[in-house]
């Protein structure tokens, strides 16, 4: 199960299509699912082909992980002492072949495990080795974007769901945009993500700006009366001797 030699060069031109959209349309957000029962129902028909497709797409969202990184996944990158899954290698269709190599930053990443992915991620380790694969197909081999794309009739299955543009990538969009509406913090959003640039973690905060509310209200408390009275006797103190 590879995927088409020109499936990479198709992912770039979609890639170039954005940059005639909006700043708002180019957004990561703009490409991922709205909530948790929206990803249920889209795992769930994906489900009805093989069970296998439909943990990719669960994996793909709550670990915010690229489909080449779902593909590298090994047994032993899950541990549930620490409540976490390194991401430590990507596998995607190569000249020859599958090609196994470190993820795109060339660093092993961890993400927590969230609890709607527990029961997939249980259930995937049971009886297995560490070295053995987390992820196969109904065959028995590696699952990769565009075997996923073709075996469920990916873009039926998202357009029936009021979801035409979602691609597999639009998967790791969606766990980073919930991540990052859930408060986390950008540095840690970073980290999970892998992202060399904090400029590109930034794309995945709410456009309302309301990241910034805490940061607003800290400022407020400083500039009022008491707040500057409070900061007046702190810089009145006299310093101790060290």
């Amino acid at each position: 199960m590879i995927a088409e030699p020109d499936d990479r060069a198709k992912r770039s031109l979609n890639r170039n299509a954005y940059r005639g959209q909006s700043a708002e349309q180019s957004s990561p957000r703009a490409h991922a699912i709205p909530d948790m029962k929206t990803l249920n129902r889209l795992a769930r028909a994906c489900g009805r082909v093989h069970r296998s497709y439909s943990d990719f797409v669960m994996l793909a969202a709550l670990l915010a992980a690229r489909s080449s990184e779902v593909s590298g996944l090994q047994v032993g990158d899950v541990d549930f002492g620490k409540n976490l899954v390194v991401i430590r290698r990507q596998i995607f269709p190569g000249k020859g072949g599958l090609v196994s190599k470190p993820t795109k930053s060339r660093k092993e990443r961890r993400v927590p495990i969230l609890e709607p992915l527990r029961p997939v991620l249980e259930r995937l380790v049971k009886d297995k080795r560490p070295e053995d694969q987390l992820l196969v197909g109904p065959k028995g081999g590696i699952l990769t974007t565009a075997t996923v794309r073709d075996a469920t009739s990916w873009d039926s299955v998202v357009a029936k769901l009021g979801l035409p543009d979602l691609t597999r990538h639009g998967l790791r969009h969606t766990g980073a945009t919930w991540m990052a509406d859930a408060g986390i913090p950008l540095h840690v959003l970073q980290d999970i993500l892998g992202h060399a640039s904090m400029e590109t973690t930034r794309g995945y905060l709410h456009p309302d700006d309301r990241h910034l509310a805490s940061a607003a209200e800290q400022a407020n408390a400083f500039l009022s009366a008491a707040g500057q009275r409070k900061h007046a006797r702190r810089g009145s103190t006299p310093s101790r001797g060290l």
